[in-house]
């Protein structure tokens, strides 16, 4: 994974004490780089101080940064001292990306003309043209904060995170394999709206896949690598081989989708034709690929794999897609999360083993092998799901914990208990807001940069449940 850059922009103004823009470059260069990240930066000697305070030098900057286009994933604009907002806007305005305010904050005993900066004042000169002109931007706590402490360096951190949600998001592929089971209305998506977004979905006929699966060779390529990538990532010793088999070829079909068409996230018909026809699930599958950064969700749940991707992209970890599924007990801040074993290993506590999947043995035996069983770790979580209706897509987002409460042996699939407050409030806005029986759960708390990538740079509707 290559490093994330960012351009680095200062900010002057010809009465303000300009000399501490020097600083300030020296400063931002070390805040950046200390947490691992790159940058690109105007030379120091081509406008005065390295920096943009005039309308042609804030053009200059501008034509340097076009040069730069496609090397940068976000722009700090750093505020040492009061700035001009003209330079700022010319310089900023095409930016293209994300683009965080950082001003400087004053020091007691350095409130004399020459060291007084009054970039608190001055930030929001700057952020109001920015407003006025239609230019997203990011704004974080504090209001004024030094790049070389604690409260910058999480400022970052989030910063990049919203710059990979948005740059990840605005444009991407999302192969939808399969039609919607009929009895599944709740997955219905609008493909156009979606469009509008910058999702573009590409669709698959699943007998193509079967027909694919069922005309492979055990010895075609990458069958047998697959198979042993498998067996290492879940315990398949209670899989028969003709069955491992047909999930190893079902894996390489779909990798051929993925790689060919470009797909950065994927929605699979998993029932009931593959169980059927090939006597497999494809659960173990999915998994697999959450972990390998392919957003996977199951039952064509496309909404799901939207902000499943997302998620990963907050937080470069996988993210799943589990059914809002029972209470637990008398708890009523806590619920049972589940789902037959599409699971990604890192989210679970141990490998998980794969299994025949008990709803289809019922009826069926021996057709559902590849439900990769087991529970999910305890670990801080997001949840988040979305709705296409009316040319919007409309998203909520909120934060809980998925503990180690224990889930009794019998229970059948992959499942974790979450803990979130008021969760009966919560359930009744998701009820009333049309949202499904799904949602995508991710690792870690990112509530913040979801909200503010959704909803300041990709123009989603948000819906607050909090």
């Amino acid at each position: 994974m290559r490093k994330m850059v960012f351009a680095l922009c200062f900010g002057n103004r010809g009465f303000m004490p300009g000399e501490l823009i020097l600083g300030a470059r020296e400063e931002m260069v070390k805040a950046v780089t200390g947490l691992g990240y790159d940058y690109i930066m105007m030379d120091e000697g081509a406008t005065r101080f390295g920096a943009v305070e005039t309308r042609d030098e804030g053009l200059k900057y501008a034509k340097w940064l076009k040069e730069h286009e496609g090397q940068y994933d976000g722009v700090i604009f750093c505020m040492p001292i009061f700035v001009d907002e003209n330079g700022a806007i010319n310089a900023l305005q095409d930016a293209g990306v994300p683009i965080l305010m950082q001003a400087y904050p004053d020091e007691i005993g350095k409130m004399d003309f020459k060291h007084r900066r009054d970039a608190y004042c001055g930030k929001f000169s700057v952020t109001d043209v920015f407003s006025q002109y239609k230019v997203p931007f990011t704004v974080l706590k504090p209001h004024v904060v030094h790049p070389l402490t604690l409260e910058f360096s999480q400022n970052l951190r989030d910063f990049a995170a919203i710059c990979r949600v948005v740059n990840g998001m605005k444009r991407f592929n999302l192969g939808c394999i399969g039609a919607r089971t009929t009895a599944f209305k709740t997955v219905r998506f609008d493909e156009i709206t979606l469009q509008k977004y910058g999702i573009n979905v590409e669709s698959f006929d699943l007998s193509e896949l079967i027909m694919k699966v069922k005309e492979m060779d055990d010895n075609a390529p990458g069958v047998g690598d697959k198979l042993n990538k498998l067996r290492d990532y879940a315990d398949f010793s209670q899989v028969p081989r003709e069955n491992a088999l047909t999930l190893a070829k079902v894996g390489v079909v779909i990798d051929e989708y993925i790689r060919d068409y470009h797909l950065d996230a994927i929605a699979l018909r998993c029932w009931n034709e593959m169980e059927t026809y090939l006597r497999v699930s494809p659960c173990v599958l999915l998994g697999a690929l959450n972990d390998m950064g392919i957003a996977a969700s199951c039952e064509i749940d496309v909404c799901s794999a939207v902000t499943m991707r997302a998620m990963q992209l907050a937080s470069q970890e996988p993210a799943t897609v589990l059914d809002w599924n029972n209470n637990y007990g008398q708890d009523e801040d806590k619920v049972v999360l589940f789902h037959c074993g599409p699971v990604a290993r890192s989210l679970m506590k141990e490998n998980g083993t794969v299994t025949e999947h008990k709803m289809f043995a019922k009826n069926d035996p021996g057709s559902g092998w590849g439900t990769n069983e087991g529970r999910m770790a305890a670990f801080p979580m997001t949840y988040s799901n979305c709705k296409t209706e009316e040319g919007k897509l409309t998203v909520y987002v909120s934060e809980g914990e998925m503990t180690d409460d224990p889930i009794e042996d019998g229970y059948f699939g992959c499942a974790g208990v979450a803990a979130i407050d008021n969760l009966q409030d919560k359930l009744i806005r998701l009820a009333r807001g049309g949202f499904k029986h799904h949602t995508s759960v991710g690792k870690g708390h990112m509530r913040g940069v979801l909200h503010e990538a959704f909803t300041t740079y990709l123009g989603y509707d948000l819906v607050e449940i909090d």
